[in-house]
């Protein structure tokens, strides 16, 4: 099979549902001639059925990224079964309810650590788990929603995946001599499972209604999965430490 990621072996996370922005990385990714093998936590049975709507079968193996006996066995089970990798995406985010939905002000430690750890630090340890088997050209692709800004309801996800954002750059700095490079995707909202976990989304999403200079579909991830896969492939190969933003145009958008 040809395209633009003929001959890779790319590992994905988060693929939760078909309406996941990673299920739509892989279902291109396959689609542009990569092998693909994915994690999930903690229903790998339930991607196991979301796999079987892909292009070709995927072996999923069950990755929680908090769990150091989890990230330890990843090498060697991704190596028995690919012989190496040529990407990495991460796809995981994640905040306790009282972290979310106008809570900010009183959301307590133990709750931000949480979102802290499985939405940012996970980067780096998802990546530092793979790292033996990358090499040059190898690239880490992640996902994350503007932290630029303050936005309705997303409250602690908010300094979480500003955290994601300097995590991604600072290890594409000390990985980038290895010739491993590191970016993020900044999509726009999307109705995926993620999204109905936050309280009141349908109010952060709304901005896109009427600031998005190109028409947004929240039904529609194929986008931000497309730019995932253009990160991996070789189209990008001196770009690192860069956020493309996958969202219609409203990052650009002033008052």
């Amino acid at each position: 099979m040809s395209g633009i990621l003929a001959g890779k072996r790319i590992l994905i996370t988060g693929v939760l549902m078909e309406s996941s922005i990673a299920f739509h990385a892989a279902k291109v990714a396959q689609e542009h001639g990569a092998e693909v093998i994915l994690t999930a936590f903690p229903r790998p049975t339930l991607t196991e059925r979301i796999a079987k709507k892909l292009p070709k079968p995927a072996k999923v193996i069950e990755l929680d990224v908090t769990n150091d006996e989890h990230l330890a066995r990843l090498e060697g089970v991704v190596r028995e079964e690919l012989g190496g990798l040529d990407g990495v995406v991460h796809s995981i985010g994640f905040a306790p309810q009282d972290a979310l939905g106008g809570n900010f002000l009183n959301t307590p430690f133990e709750s931000v650590s949480t979102a802290m750890h499985v939405s940012a630090f996970s980067l780096k340890s998802l990546t530092m788990a793979c790292r033996p088997l990358l090499s040059e050209g190898s690239a880490v692709v992640g996902l994350t929603f503007d932290a630029q800004y303050a936005w309705p309801q997303y409250d602690w996800m908010g300094p979480a995946k500003a955290a994601l954002e300097a995590t991604s750059r600072y290890l594409a700095r000390d990985l980038g001599p290895e010739g491993i490079r590191c970016n993020l995707i900044s999509a726009g909202p999307i109705g995926s499972m993620a999204a109905k976990s936050i309280p009141g989304f349908s109010e952060l999403a709304d901005v896109w209604n009427t600031r998005s200079p190109l028409k947004w579909d929240m039904a529609d991830p194929e986008p931000a999965g497309r730019g995932v896969v253009a990160l991996l492939s070789d189209f990008f190969p001196k770009t690192t430490g860069e956020i493309v933003h996958v969202d219609g145009g409203v990052h650009m958008m002033g008052a």
